[in-house]
């Protein structure tokens, strides 16, 4: 049984957000390779000409990646227009939606 004062981890879990939207300058055709920390595959390279790819590839960076991650990976377009669609725990959409009021408006 939880006590009513325990917080789940899904309450507390850090969720880092770069400093601004215009921060993400990744690119937007080619491959990528992200760190253990976002994809922990065998081979953590995404094709950002396969939408799926490029889906994945978004879901994982905004949840777990770190600022520097999302500056390098993350194009600022491209986030805004797959907003709506991105897998994040509610918590996550909470912190990059208060923080980029934008994101708000692309859902």
């Amino acid at each position: 049984m939880t006590s009513p004062s325990a917080a789940r981890y899904a309450d507390v879990v850090p969720y880092d957000t770069p400093t601004r939207l215009a921060d993400l300058v990744g690119p937007t055709t080619g491959t990528v390779r992200v760190g253990a920390h976002i994809d922990t595959s065998p081979v953590p390279v995404y094709d950002l000409d396969d939408p799926d790819q490029v889906w994945a590839l978004y879901t994982r960076v905004v949840r777990d990646g770190t600022p520097q991650d999302q500056a390098r990976l993350l194009n600022r377009d491209l986030l805004v227009s797959l907003w709506p669609t991105l897998q994040l725990p509610p918590r996550c959409r909470l912190v990059w939606v208060s923080r980029f009021s934008e994101l708000s408006s692309a859902a």
